[in-house]
């Protein structure tokens, strides 16, 4: 995950970490100069002033000291105590669910209406699902039109099991007969989604300690629209004053926000934020990694993150296939059609890229356009099977067809078939030297 949230607060950093990068020796006034900087950035991404007010504090205590001062290379230890006060501040590490207890285990999603709580809690079970686990939704939301008919939907397109309540039933008998009946099915964690409010008032607060109460939840997540900047740190500190959180769900972190909530929200209240909820489609929830943000925001990339996705998008089995037909110099149009499907599933373009060390904000400045990967797709949909496993036989006719069909141009029908015989040569030298099967060995443990 790389989005809008953090790129001005990045770019403003690593513009002063440029301006100090290239100096021999720091002067204490270079420090306080690149501070400053530093504390306008933050500020300008809407992070909480007090917490503003520490970090700073401890960045200069420790950038005074000797651990800059007398550096060999003062400005990258400059950078390297930012980065690790920067992750002080985000939580320093993920912090997982608790799932210990007797099953099924409850989790309660608490937040103001508009949140995005509902799909949270679809989310929050397919990632449950895909870490061996056997998820049961709960709608508890009686207030809200539709809402039990949303999570249903939603529980549908996952296929994942969802209580169905009784006409009339008040949301404390729904979780309470819920919680039976995933008991008695088998199920292991019952994710709750609970009423909210366009704000915080006495009824919604106390029918969710009623709640609590009821069916003494491991967890108490608080989902959090990012786009609400001060408002999810005040939401979040009421919420937690008031029925005790165990953490955060943060939301709709994708849109044009600007990031402090995250970089103010385990400072302000103590909590977690545990997940990102990166996009519209019900797998885009992530594990909230506090070293691997930091690295995002200071320009470093995601190496990790970009590896997890990887291993996530690609079909292990297709890529030992691949790896046989490389071998045997047997790749087709075909294989790179499955190419490129599997990196689609990655993600858009712009976001792996940005998870890649030194590119973060380097990106306006390399020209690409996802339209292309779009165009290459069709191309290849519009050959004929025997075209896409033999291209030579692709002549001017043929490729009049081709481009009439992907509604394209013979010449990018001919840039296609240019860029995928510089593919077959790159694979012919790289098998020579060995290195698909270094490769295997790296990605694959064999």
């Amino acid at each position: 995950m790389y989005c809008i949230l953090f790129e001005n607060l990045s770019e403003r950093l690593e513009d002063t970490f440029k301006r100090i990068r290239g100096r021999g020796k720091l002067t204490p006034k270079d420090v306080e100069r690149g501070l400053r900087e530093v504390r306008l950035a933050l500020l300008e991404a809407d992070v909480n002033f007090r917490v503003v007010k520490d970090f700073i504090n401890r960045v200069k205590e420790r950038a005074l000291g000797a651990e800059v001062m007398e550096s060999l290379t003062p400005a990258q230890q400059l950078i390297k105590i930012v980065h690790e006060e920067l992750i002080k501040t985000l939580g320093e590490k993920a912090v997982a669910l608790d799932l210990s207890g007797p099953k099924p285990i409850p989790i309660l999603l608490v937040g103001l209406q508009g949140s995005g709580k509902t799909t949270s809690a679809a989310k929050l079970a397919l990632f449950l699902r895909k870490k061996g686990r056997r998820p049961f939704l709960v709608p508890a939301d009686t207030y809200r039109p539709a809402a039990i008919d949303q999570l249903q939907t939603l529980a549908r397109q996952i296929n994942i099991p969802c209580y169905n309540p009784a006409q009339g039933e008040t949301p404390v008998e729904i979780v309470k007969k819920a919680l039976a009946e995933a008991k008695a099915q088998g199920y292991d964690v019952a994710i709750i989604d609970t009423a909210g409010r366009l704000h915080i008032d006495d009824q919604m607060m106390a029918e969710v300690e009623e709640i609590k109460k009821a069916v003494a939840p491991r967890e108490v997540l608080l989902v959090a629209d990012a786009m609400t900047g001060q408002d999810a740190v005040n939401i979040a500190k009421s919420f937690h004053e008031k029925v005790g959180l165990t953490g955060v769900i943060l939301t709709k972190v994708e849109g044009d926000a600007r990031g402090g909530a995250a970089l103010s929200i385990r400072a302000v209240t103590g909590c977690p934020i545990k997940f990102l909820g990166t996009g519209e489609k019900l797998n885009a929830l992530e594990v909230f990694h506090p070293d691997r943000l930091a690295s995002r925001i200071l320009g470093m990339g995601d190496v990790l993150s970009l590896i997890e996705k990887a291993q996530e998008a690609f079909d292990l089995k297709k890529a030992q296939e691949l790896h046989d037909k490389l071998k045997k110099e047997a790749f087709t149009l075909e294989d790179l059609r499955d190419q490129i499907r599997q990196m689609k599933r990655l993600g858009s373009l712009e976001q792996i890229l940005k998870m890649i060390p030194g590119l973060g904000n380097k990106l306006k400045d390399i020209p690409f356009d996802e339209r292309e990967i779009v165009k290459m797709e069709a191309i290849i949909n519009s050959m004929t099977p025997q075209e896409r496993r033999y291209p030579k036989i692709i002549n001017a006719s043929r490729k009049r067809r081709i481009a009439k069909g992907s509604g394209t141009s013979v010449q990018d029908v001919n840039r296609l078939l240019k860029s995928y015989e510089e593919m077959r040569r790159l694979f012919k030298r790289v098998r020579k030297k060995g290195g698909l099967q270094a490769l295997a060995r790296s990605l694959f443990g064999r």
